[in-house]
């Protein structure tokens, strides 16, 4: 009981908890709108009267994220491909996915997806709870398996909650119960150049035995996870976060995760590809082990970010920016001067819809980045 009291507030719901959650949310009227998008052609209170039939978060995920999922990838996407699969068929118990970041919402949607059709049990997800704009959105969110990630605290009380998160993160994996995603930092990446916060490392090792580092680590199953979008999630919007950024503190507005979370849905991705890395093995933790003080961590890090660097997909959108970006034609034979003449028409386009107070060259830099980056950490391995 002291353990369930001690997670209260943090975990998915029950079934029992998410059939009341799904009830209220049947009568959202939101409900109509978005059974418009997800059943097509069909009668306006279709999407009302599954969620009247849910009882359990299982059924939850298959009748309505899945079909969510589906929708936008018919929508928005021009297909969804995946490999190594076989790397979290293969584990023995749950495992733990750390991720590249660069869709709020998507890119664990698109993991999950992957899972079900794969017939491998749905993970966790930790989120951040500013994402938890309303009673709505939380019962949304906790109806999908998600774990709250508190932050905007003091370190005091960050000590505290990442030390009930490392224990709920450890618990739920080691008995067998889920496994879970997170994302390999705080936020999206939004320069296109994915790293691991070692911090992160930090926290997971707050749960486990003192002096057992190896065997910490070892039990949590680590599978580096990359996911990789034709066209970046929110690419403008990351662009004009980061150059406010750099003359200013850059404060959201409100509602502004929320707009983020609909322009990545609704966006144009392109294709988008899924990789399972390998999980981290007992001789890689063990080299780690073997370091001293925060170099443990550091060592782990990187074994990680590459993992998750070699698993990452380069589209043409990341060849052309990185040869525009660089002023040459290295890449040239990856793309045809029709698709580099789209690529910066699509640039002006996105661009052109941006505060005109904003710096164009420099906007415009940021922009190419955040798609060059990803060929640059490529070739840095």
């Amino acid at each position: 009981m002291e353990e369930l009291k001690e997670y209260e507030g943090i975990g998915p719901y029950t079934d029992q908890e998410a059939a009341d959650a799904i009830a209220r949310l049947a009568n959202h009227p939101y409900v109509y709108r978005l059974s418009r998008y997800l059943f097509p052609g069909k009668p306006v209170n279709t999407l009302r009267k599954a969620l009247k039939k849910i009882h359990t978060v299982d059924e939850f995920q298959q009748v309505v994220m899945n079909q969510a999922v589906g929708w936008v990838l018919d929508n928005t996407t021009e297909g969804l491909t995946y490999e190594g699969i076989e790397n979290v068929k293969g584990i023995e118990g749950k495992f733990l996915a750390m991720s590249n970041h660069r869709d709020i919402i998507l890119d664990p949607a698109f993991t999950q997806y992957v899972l079900l059709k794969n017939g491998v049990a749905l993970t966790e997800i930790a989120v951040g709870d500013n994402l938890i704009s309303s009673k709505t959105v939380e019962r949304l969110l906790r109806c999908n398996r998600s774990i709250k990630v508190i932050r905007g605290i003091s370190a005091r009380e960050l000590y505290v909650t990442s030390k009930v998160l490392s224990n709920y993160i450890r618990n739920t994996i080691v008995s067998g119960k889920s496994s879970v995603w997170i994302a390999q930092r705080q936020g999206r990446t939004k320069d296109g150049a994915d790293t691991t916060e070692q911090g992160l490392l930090k926290m997971f090792d707050m749960s486990g035995k003192k002096g057992k580092f190896a065997e910490n680590f070892q039990e949590l199953n680590i599978v580096p996870l990359s996911i990789s979008y034709e066209y970046e999630s929110c690419d403008a919007r990351k662009a004009r976060e980061m150059l406010i950024s750099r003359s200013r503190k850059y404060v959201k507005k409100k509602d502004e995760d929320m707009h983020s979370i609909m322009t990545g849905i609704r966006q144009q991705k392109g294709r988008v590809h899924l990789c399972f890395g390998k999980p981290l093995t007992a001789d890689e933790i063990a080299s780690a082990a073997a370091c001293t003080g925060n170099d443990r961590y550091q060592h782990l890090k990187d074994i990680v970010d590459r993992r998750i660097v070699e698993g990452y997909k380069l589209w043409k959108t990341n060849y052309i920016a990185y040869d525009m970006v660089y002023g040459t034609d290295k890449y040239s034979s990856m793309y045809t001067l029709q698709q580099k003449a789209d690529f910066e028409q699509y640039v002006a386009h996105k661009l052109g819809k941006m505060q005109k107070s904003l710096d164009r060259t420099q906007l415009r830099d940021i922009f190419l980045r955040i798609y060059s980056n990803p060929v640059l950490s490529k070739e840095n391995l």
